[in-house]
Protein backbone atom coordinates (compact mmCIF):
# COMPACT_ATOMS: atom_id res chain seq x y z
CA UNK A 1 0.00 0.00 0.00
CA UNK A 2 1.45 3.35 -1.09
CA UNK A 3 1.25 6.03 1.54
CA UNK A 4 0.63 9.71 0.90
CA UNK A 5 3.92 10.83 -0.65
CA UNK A 6 4.77 14.48 -1.21
CA UNK A 7 6.19 14.81 -4.73
CA UNK A 8 5.97 18.59 -4.93
CA UNK A 9 8.96 20.58 -6.12
CA UNK A 10 9.68 24.22 -6.86
CA UNK A 11 11.75 25.01 -9.95
CA UNK A 12 12.85 28.65 -9.96
CA UNK A 13 9.51 29.80 -8.57
CA UNK A 14 7.45 27.31 -10.61
CA UNK A 15 5.41 25.26 -8.13
CA UNK A 16 4.83 21.72 -9.39
CA UNK A 17 2.79 18.99 -7.71
CA UNK A 18 5.28 16.40 -8.96
CA UNK A 19 8.63 16.48 -10.81
CA UNK A 20 7.38 15.05 -14.12
CA UNK A 21 7.03 17.40 -17.08
CA UNK A 22 6.55 16.72 -20.79
CA UNK A 23 9.31 17.80 -23.16
CA UNK A 24 8.87 20.46 -25.80
CA UNK A 25 8.01 19.19 -29.25
CA UNK A 26 6.61 15.88 -28.02
CA UNK A 27 3.29 16.99 -26.57
CA UNK A 28 2.06 19.66 -28.98
CA UNK A 29 -0.12 22.04 -26.97
CA UNK A 30 -1.73 19.24 -24.99
CA UNK A 31 -4.95 18.86 -26.96
CA UNK A 32 -4.26 15.40 -28.38
CA UNK A 33 -3.02 13.86 -25.15
CA UNK A 34 -6.00 15.17 -23.19
CA UNK A 35 -7.99 12.45 -24.98
CA UNK A 36 -5.92 9.83 -23.11
CA UNK A 37 -5.82 11.25 -19.58
CA UNK A 38 -6.27 14.30 -17.42
CA UNK A 39 -3.10 16.25 -18.16
CA UNK A 40 -3.62 18.21 -14.95
CA UNK A 41 -1.96 15.21 -13.30
CA UNK A 42 1.40 16.27 -14.78
CA UNK A 43 3.90 18.40 -12.95
CA UNK A 44 4.02 20.89 -15.83
CA UNK A 45 3.41 21.14 -19.56
CA UNK A 46 6.04 22.54 -21.92
CA UNK A 47 4.66 23.70 -25.27
CA UNK A 48 6.16 22.91 -28.61
CA UNK A 49 8.68 25.48 -29.79
CA UNK A 50 7.36 28.93 -30.70
CA UNK A 51 8.94 31.27 -33.23
CA UNK A 52 8.00 34.91 -33.74
CA UNK A 53 6.32 34.26 -37.10
CA UNK A 54 4.48 31.06 -38.05
CA UNK A 55 6.59 28.27 -39.55
CA UNK A 56 5.51 25.45 -41.85
CA UNK A 57 8.38 23.22 -40.83
CA UNK A 58 10.36 20.82 -42.99
CA UNK A 59 8.97 18.69 -45.84
CA UNK A 60 8.28 15.01 -45.08
CA UNK A 61 9.60 12.63 -44.03
CA UNK A 62 9.91 14.17 -40.58
CA UNK A 63 10.53 11.15 -38.39
CA UNK A 64 12.55 7.98 -38.83
CA UNK A 65 12.78 5.10 -36.37
CA UNK A 66 16.25 4.00 -35.31
CA UNK A 67 17.43 1.23 -32.96
CA UNK A 68 16.33 2.33 -29.48
CA UNK A 69 15.38 5.77 -30.68
CA UNK A 70 13.96 8.15 -33.24
CA UNK A 71 15.30 10.79 -35.60
CA UNK A 72 13.13 13.85 -36.16
CA UNK A 73 13.33 16.77 -38.55
CA UNK A 74 10.04 18.56 -37.91
CA UNK A 75 11.54 22.00 -38.42
CA UNK A 76 9.72 23.86 -35.65
CA UNK A 77 6.31 23.89 -37.32
CA UNK A 78 4.19 26.22 -35.16
CA UNK A 79 1.54 28.96 -35.39
CA UNK A 80 3.91 31.75 -34.34
CA UNK A 81 3.70 33.64 -31.08
CA UNK A 82 0.58 35.60 -32.00
CA UNK A 83 -1.15 32.47 -33.29
CA UNK A 84 -0.25 30.74 -30.03
CA UNK A 85 -1.77 33.54 -27.98
CA UNK A 86 -4.99 33.55 -30.02
CA UNK A 87 -5.45 29.84 -30.78
CA UNK A 88 -3.73 27.83 -28.05
CA UNK A 89 -3.46 29.95 -24.93
CA UNK A 90 -7.25 30.07 -24.21
CA UNK A 91 -7.37 26.32 -23.53
CA UNK A 92 -3.90 26.11 -21.97
CA UNK A 93 -4.70 28.92 -19.54
CA UNK A 94 -7.51 26.80 -18.10
CA UNK A 95 -5.14 24.04 -16.97
CA UNK A 96 -4.44 23.65 -13.26
CA UNK A 97 -0.72 23.00 -13.83
CA UNK A 98 2.13 25.33 -14.84
CA UNK A 99 2.44 25.93 -18.57
CA UNK A 100 5.92 26.73 -19.86
CA UNK A 101 6.41 28.18 -23.34
CA UNK A 102 9.41 26.96 -25.31
CA UNK A 103 10.80 29.71 -27.55
CA UNK A 104 13.10 29.56 -30.56
CA UNK A 105 14.70 32.13 -32.85
CA UNK A 106 17.02 32.72 -35.78
CA UNK A 107 18.50 35.87 -34.24
CA UNK A 108 18.97 37.32 -30.77
CA UNK A 109 16.35 39.92 -31.64
CA UNK A 110 13.85 37.14 -32.39
CA UNK A 111 14.24 35.75 -28.87
CA UNK A 112 13.90 39.23 -27.38
CA UNK A 113 10.68 39.95 -29.29
CA UNK A 114 9.07 36.61 -28.41
CA UNK A 115 10.01 36.91 -24.74
CA UNK A 116 8.64 40.43 -24.55
CA UNK A 117 5.35 39.42 -26.15
CA UNK A 118 4.85 36.34 -23.96
CA UNK A 119 5.99 38.05 -20.78
CA UNK A 120 2.71 39.92 -20.54
CA UNK A 121 0.64 36.74 -20.93
CA UNK A 122 -1.21 36.35 -17.64
CA UNK A 123 -0.81 32.90 -16.15
CA UNK A 124 2.19 31.71 -18.17
CA UNK A 125 4.60 30.07 -15.71
CA UNK A 126 7.96 30.38 -17.46
CA UNK A 127 9.93 30.49 -20.70
CA UNK A 128 12.14 27.63 -21.82
CA UNK A 129 14.72 29.08 -24.20
CA UNK A 130 15.89 26.65 -26.85
CA UNK A 131 19.46 27.67 -27.62
CA UNK A 132 19.97 24.74 -30.01
CA UNK A 133 18.62 26.86 -32.87
CA UNK A 134 21.00 27.90 -35.69
CA UNK A 135 22.16 31.51 -35.49
CA UNK A 136 21.58 32.81 -39.01
CA UNK A 137 23.78 35.81 -38.31
CA UNK A 138 26.76 33.54 -37.65
CA UNK A 139 26.46 31.11 -40.53
CA UNK A 140 24.10 28.63 -38.87
CA UNK A 141 26.16 27.73 -35.81
CA UNK A 142 23.76 26.92 -32.98
CA UNK A 143 23.48 29.57 -30.26
CA UNK A 144 24.12 26.92 -27.65
CA UNK A 145 27.44 25.75 -29.08
CA UNK A 146 29.43 28.69 -27.75
CA UNK A 147 29.28 30.24 -24.26
CA UNK A 148 29.31 33.76 -25.73
CA UNK A 149 26.27 33.28 -27.99
CA UNK A 150 24.40 31.35 -25.29
CA UNK A 151 25.03 34.24 -22.90
CA UNK A 152 23.83 36.73 -25.51
CA UNK A 153 20.51 34.97 -26.08
CA UNK A 154 19.71 34.42 -22.42
CA UNK A 155 20.65 37.99 -21.57
CA UNK A 156 18.29 39.29 -24.29
CA UNK A 157 15.44 37.15 -22.94
CA UNK A 158 16.22 38.20 -19.37
CA UNK A 159 15.99 41.87 -20.38
CA UNK A 160 12.61 41.30 -22.05
CA UNK A 161 10.90 38.89 -19.67
CA UNK A 162 9.63 39.09 -16.12
CA UNK A 163 9.07 35.32 -16.10
CA UNK A 164 11.40 32.58 -14.85
CA UNK A 165 13.81 31.51 -17.59
CA UNK A 166 14.91 27.94 -18.27
CA UNK A 167 17.82 27.55 -20.68
CA UNK A 168 17.47 24.36 -22.74
CA UNK A 169 20.96 23.12 -23.53
CA UNK A 170 22.23 21.37 -26.64
CA UNK A 171 24.31 18.19 -26.19
CA UNK A 172 26.15 18.90 -29.44
CA UNK A 173 29.00 20.66 -27.66
CA UNK A 174 32.43 19.86 -26.26
CA UNK A 175 32.06 21.43 -22.81
CA UNK A 176 28.42 21.56 -21.71
CA UNK A 177 29.37 22.87 -18.28
CA UNK A 178 30.72 26.09 -19.81
CA UNK A 179 27.48 26.60 -21.77
CA UNK A 180 25.43 26.06 -18.62
CA UNK A 181 27.59 28.49 -16.65
CA UNK A 182 27.22 31.12 -19.38
CA UNK A 183 23.44 30.73 -19.44
CA UNK A 184 23.17 31.06 -15.66
CA UNK A 185 25.48 34.07 -15.55
CA UNK A 186 23.26 35.71 -18.18
CA UNK A 187 20.19 35.28 -15.99
CA UNK A 188 18.79 31.77 -16.47
CA UNK A 189 16.89 30.64 -13.37
CA UNK A 190 17.16 26.95 -14.31
CA UNK A 191 18.57 24.75 -17.07
CA UNK A 192 17.08 21.79 -18.91
CA UNK A 193 19.00 19.15 -20.84
CA UNK A 194 19.50 17.45 -23.12
CA UNK A 195 18.02 18.48 -26.41
CA UNK A 196 18.44 16.01 -29.27
CA UNK A 197 21.78 14.79 -30.55
CA UNK A 198 22.61 15.30 -34.21
CA UNK A 199 22.19 12.11 -36.20
CA UNK A 200 21.59 10.88 -39.72
CA UNK A 201 19.97 8.08 -41.73
CA UNK A 202 20.48 7.04 -45.36
CA UNK A 203 17.95 5.20 -47.52
CA UNK A 204 19.91 2.33 -49.05
CA UNK A 205 17.41 1.97 -51.92
CA UNK A 206 17.55 5.58 -53.10
CA UNK A 207 21.13 5.98 -51.80
CA UNK A 208 20.14 9.38 -50.44
CA UNK A 209 19.80 10.85 -46.95
CA UNK A 210 16.36 10.15 -45.48
CA UNK A 211 15.82 13.79 -44.49
CA UNK A 212 15.88 16.79 -46.81
CA UNK A 213 18.16 18.62 -44.37
CA UNK A 214 20.40 15.53 -44.13
CA UNK A 215 20.89 15.71 -40.35
CA UNK A 216 18.15 15.27 -37.75
CA UNK A 217 17.68 15.13 -33.99
CA UNK A 218 18.18 11.78 -32.27
CA UNK A 219 16.12 11.06 -29.16
CA UNK A 220 14.85 8.05 -27.24
CA UNK A 221 16.45 5.40 -25.00
CA UNK A 222 19.68 5.38 -27.03
CA UNK A 223 20.62 8.85 -25.76
CA UNK A 224 19.88 8.25 -22.07
CA UNK A 225 23.43 7.42 -20.89
CA UNK A 226 24.74 10.56 -22.57
CA UNK A 227 21.94 12.69 -21.13
CA UNK A 228 22.50 11.29 -17.65
CA UNK A 229 26.22 12.03 -17.83
CA UNK A 230 25.61 15.59 -18.98
CA UNK A 231 23.04 16.22 -16.24
CA UNK A 232 25.60 15.00 -13.70
CA UNK A 233 28.23 17.36 -15.14
CA UNK A 234 25.93 20.38 -15.23
CA UNK A 235 24.78 19.79 -11.64
CA UNK A 236 28.44 20.10 -10.66
CA UNK A 237 28.80 23.40 -12.51
CA UNK A 238 25.72 25.48 -11.64
CA UNK A 239 23.74 26.32 -8.53
CA UNK A 240 20.27 26.48 -10.12
CA UNK A 241 17.64 23.75 -10.56
CA UNK A 242 18.34 21.26 -13.35
CA UNK A 243 15.62 19.55 -15.39
CA UNK A 244 16.81 16.26 -16.84
CA UNK A 245 15.59 14.67 -20.04
CA UNK A 246 16.76 12.32 -22.74
CA UNK A 247 15.60 8.74 -23.16
CA UNK A 248 13.38 8.56 -20.08
CA UNK A 249 10.80 5.84 -20.74
CA UNK A 250 10.20 4.34 -17.29
CA UNK A 251 10.18 5.47 -13.67
CA UNK A 252 13.56 3.85 -13.08
CA UNK A 253 15.09 6.18 -15.69
CA UNK A 254 13.52 9.19 -14.02
CA UNK A 255 14.85 8.17 -10.61
CA UNK A 256 18.37 7.91 -12.06
CA UNK A 257 18.19 11.51 -13.27
CA UNK A 258 16.90 12.67 -9.89
CA UNK A 259 19.65 10.81 -8.06
CA UNK A 260 22.16 12.46 -10.40
CA UNK A 261 20.92 15.89 -9.27
CA UNK A 262 17.93 16.77 -11.44
CA UNK A 263 15.10 18.45 -9.52
CA UNK A 264 12.61 17.47 -12.23
CA UNK A 265 12.47 15.39 -15.40
CA UNK A 266 10.81 15.80 -18.78
CA UNK A 267 9.35 12.96 -20.83
CA UNK A 268 9.77 13.21 -24.60
CA UNK A 269 9.92 10.41 -27.15
CA UNK A 270 8.22 7.99 -24.74
CA UNK A 271 5.00 9.96 -25.30
CA UNK A 272 4.87 8.68 -28.89
CA UNK A 273 5.28 5.05 -27.84
CA UNK A 274 3.10 5.13 -24.74
CA UNK A 275 0.87 8.21 -24.31
CA UNK A 276 0.35 7.48 -20.62
CA UNK A 277 4.07 7.09 -19.86
CA UNK A 278 4.26 10.31 -17.79
CA UNK A 279 1.52 9.11 -15.45
CA UNK A 280 3.16 5.70 -15.05
CA UNK A 281 6.45 7.42 -14.26
CA UNK A 282 4.81 9.63 -11.63
CA UNK A 283 3.31 6.58 -9.94
CA UNK A 284 6.61 4.71 -10.13
CA UNK A 285 8.54 7.55 -8.50
CA UNK A 286 5.88 7.73 -5.78
CA UNK A 287 6.13 3.99 -5.08
CA UNK A 288 9.94 4.13 -5.02
CA UNK A 289 10.00 7.00 -2.55
CA UNK A 290 7.41 5.27 -0.38
CA UNK A 291 9.41 2.02 -0.44
CA UNK A 292 12.60 3.82 0.56
CA UNK A 293 10.87 5.78 3.32
CA UNK A 294 12.24 9.03 1.95
CA UNK A 295 10.90 12.18 0.35
CA UNK A 296 11.67 13.67 -3.05
CA UNK A 297 14.08 16.27 -1.70
CA UNK A 298 16.16 13.54 -0.05
CA UNK A 299 16.64 11.86 -3.43
CA UNK A 300 17.73 14.87 -5.48
CA UNK A 301 21.45 14.40 -6.01
CA UNK A 302 21.66 11.49 -3.56
CA UNK A 303 24.03 9.58 -5.87
CA UNK A 304 26.56 12.38 -5.62
CA UNK A 305 27.60 11.38 -2.13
Amino acid sequence: MIHDVDLSVNIAGISMKNPVMVASGTFGFGREYSDFYDINKLGALVTKGLTFMPKNGNPPPRVHETPAGMLNSVGLENPGVQGFIEEEWPHLSELAIPVIANIDGDTVEDYHKIAKKLSSLEGLAALEVNISCPNVEKGGLAFGQEPESAFEVIRAVREAARLPIIAKLSPNVTHIQKIAEAAVSAGADAVSLINTLLGMAIDIDTRQPVFSRKFAGLSGPAVKPIALRMVWEVCEAVDVPVIGMGGITAWQDAVEFILAGASAVAIGTANFVNPTAPLEIIEGIKAYIDMKGRNLQDLIGAARG
